[in-house]
């Protein structure tokens, strides 16, 4: 079987053709990606802002011409790199003199800084930002794509195509730049120790204060020699856990409404002053510092969390729910914008199908017992996609993003949700359901808690204090263990995870296994927080799920569901 493409093909095929609002959305979607690994590549330089815009302003150009659209990823993250590159190339002969000069190497101005500042950064954290910078350029550059595979941005086949190697040798070039990190967080924590380790205080009297590879090397020598330095780094938490949990830096928002505006006309962006265009006379105010703002169109800054959450597509404000009519036929017209209407249907009498509960809601009393289940005709239902197996009873699970199961057939559906946040807690994409055929309701809710309930104090499904918490986008409805829904067609869900690891498990229920589910008493010891919630009404006023369209576009479904 073949995969099923994932989003960015079916979006980079409408951008191919011209479609404003796919250009804008791939725009939009990718922008932070290329702004955290130029950032960090550059280490925080001020051109760092030019380097994103000339990267988005080749992709806008670039995209009519692109041959693989599967390869999209890859080819804008590539873009990236070699820009870079060659701003590095350009800069070495003219820029690095001025650089000096004009105090660009300044810890506190570069983009751990602003890692650390941005994301409110403490302990092992704190440690992990600082130590990249000790890294040479190479070894940044590496850095700044694994620190987005890890964050779950990047495959490791993106990052090889990024580097211009294969992913045997990238694997080694990654374990090399992983040890230099390591190193490098010995040599920040046994240089914050006070007093410091006599023979270290030595060993640091002539250094300027500047962190650098040369200096990282000469340190590192000492701690790992140094049995005192060498006890401190007991309790190092692995580097892909620390940067996995980091999140993204947000895109300045001067650089994510021009860039937007200008996918929006389909045009390039018009780069003011671009550096690649800078001549010598230039290079004084191409360094002069740039203020960096912290909040950018889309996203979302979470405090002490270190997690950013982008919205899948500008929102549209809660309302009340009120009725979404759609053909009666099995299918429908698809649906190109979140603000589009559904288009009546000449050929069918219409009537009235779902409700939109596209809001919060409140959780019931843990000791109420849920409302009676209507019973919906049974049948059989199929489930096949791009998935693995998971231990609950070898069911169907989507794990990564790009995954997806594609149901047919009558009957009841349980989607079990798994937030991984001891693994990654990050950016949150809803799951999305696309290509419908006939209907599909959100009957009840259960698996004994929703996944904001308490498990230990202070520690819910969504996250600890030790590792943030998974914050949903506005609007969404906080997601219970287990979610049911009733199928009479074809739907495919989507994992679409960002950063935050998330796993979906699919199975065929009956309505017997349902009512089960959430009628059990609470029972703590058992793991039973609550009783279930029933949401099915018996009728097709019964509420739809959220994030769910008749079109085939994983990415662009809006948060308002429309049907």
């Amino acid at each position: 079987m073949h995969a099923r493409p994932t989003y960015d093909v079916e979006t980079v095929l409408a951008a191919r053709a011209g479609d404003r609002d796919a250009i804008g959305e791939l725009v939009r979607s990718h922008l932070p990606l290329v702004y955290n690994i130029a950032g960090r590549a550059m280490n925080g330089h001020p051109d760092v802002d030019d380097v994103v815009q000339e990267t988005m302003a080749r992709v806008v150009a670039g995209v009519s011409g692109l041959r693989d659209p599967e390869r999209f990823r890859s080819w804008v993250v590539a873009i990236a790199m070699n820009q870079v590159r060659e701003w590095r190339q350009a800069r070495a002969a003219t820029y690095a003199a001025l650089d000096e000069a004009l105090g660009m190497a300044d810890a506190a101005s570069d983009f751990a800084a602003l890692t650390v500042t941005r994301l409110d950064l403490s302990g092992q954290r704190k440690e992990a930002a600082e130590a990249t910078r000790w890294l040479d350029a190479d070894d940044r550059e590496v850095l700044a794509l694994w620190w987005m595979e890890v964050a779950g941005e990047l495959t490791r086949a993106e990052l090889a195509a990024a580097l211009e190697t294969g992913e045997p040798h990238a694997a080694v070039r990654v374990q090399r730049t992983k040890g230099r990190l390591e190193s490098a967080r010995a040599v920040v924590r046994a240089l914050a120790v006070q007093p410091r380790c006599p023979e270290l205080a030595a060993a640091v009297a002539t250094w300027n204060g500047v962190p650098s590879d040369l200096w990282r090397k000469r340190l590192s020598r000492h701690v790992r020699d140094c049995r005192a330095c060498t006890g401190r780094l007991a309790d190092l938490v692995p580097a892909e856990r620390l940067l996995a949990e980091l999140g993204l830096v947000a895109v300045p928002a001067g650089i994510a409404a021009g860039l937007l505006e200008a996918a929006r006309t389909a045009a390039a962006p018009a780069l003011k002053g671009g550096l690649l265009a800078k001549g010598k006379a230039a290079a004084g105010s191409a360094l002069a510092a740039k203020p960096m703002a912290v909040t950018a169109a889309g996203a979302t800054l979470i405090a002490g969390g270190a997690v950013v959450v982008q919205t899948m597509r500008p929102e549209i404000p809660p309302r009340q729910a009120t009725p979404v009519i759609v053909s009666s036929s099995p299918v429908s017209s698809p649906v190109s914008s979140p603000t589009s209407s559904p288009r009546p249907s000449r050929k069918t009498t219409r009537s009235p199908y779902g409700r939109t509960v596209d809001q919060v809601d409140q959780a019931p009393p843990r000791n109420r017992p849920p409302a009676p289940l209507p019973r919906r005709p049974g049948g059989t239902v199929k489930i096949g996609g791009k998935h693995g197996y998971s231990r609950f009873g070898g069911a169907p699970s989507i794990t990564h993003r790009g995954d997806y199961v594609t149901i047919t057939g009558r009957g009841y559906v349980q989607v079990r949700w798994g937030i991984l946040y001891r693994n990654r807690v990050g950016p949150f994409q809803p799951a999305t359901w696309t290509g419908l055929k006939g209907r599909l309701f959100h009957v009840a809710s259960g698996g004994g808690r929703r996944m904001d309930d308490e498990q230990a104090p202070g520690v819910t499904w969504m996250g600890s204090p030790e590792t943030g918490f998974v914050r949903l986008p506005r609007g969404q409805q906080q997601m219970w263990q287990n979610e049911f829904y009733y199928l009479d067609g074809r739907v495919t869900l989507h994992n679409n995870e960002s950063g935050t690891d998330i796993d979906l498990t699919i199975a065929p229920k009956t309505w017997q296994e349902v009512w089960g589910d959430i009628s059990a008493r609470p029972d703590p010891a058992k793991g039973i927080m609550r009783y279930g919630l029933t949401r099915d009404t018996g009728d097709d006023r019964a509420p739809v799920p959220q994030y769910v369209t008749r079109a085939a576009h994983p990415a662009r479904v809006p948060q308002h569901s429309r049907v």
